[in-house]
């Protein structure tokens, strides 16, 4: 993969529970994804690891039967801090 880490931003159609319990269940089977958050108000969906966007979208699609809008792609190097590189991320442990 040559060490490329995304933070993505999809948007997708979120109306009750049974649509995010799908959205969830997709993203946990996938195996290149480090993190992932699901807003159900703004109807968005937020994924970061180590993937290639486009495909994640597509078998996000596939198994969820739901349209995927790509609204963000961020792209950070796997050895730099995603904070200090733009990327919003801060990883905090205690």
């Amino acid at each position: 993969m040559g060490g490329k880490f995304y933070c993505m931003t999809v948007r997708m159609n979120i109306d009750c529970n049974g649509c995010y319990q799908r959205i969830r269940r997709a993203l946990l089977q996938m195996q290149d994804l480090d993190s992932h958050m699901i807003d159900r108000k703004q109807q968005r969906v937020s994924i970061c690891g180590a993937f290639v966007p486009q495909d994640v979208a597509i078998k996000l699609r596939k198994r969820t039967n739901r349209r995927v809008e790509i609204l963000e792609i961020k792209e950070v190097d796997a050895g730099t801090d995603p904070a200090a590189a733009g990327g919003g991320l801060k990883l905090i442990c205690e």
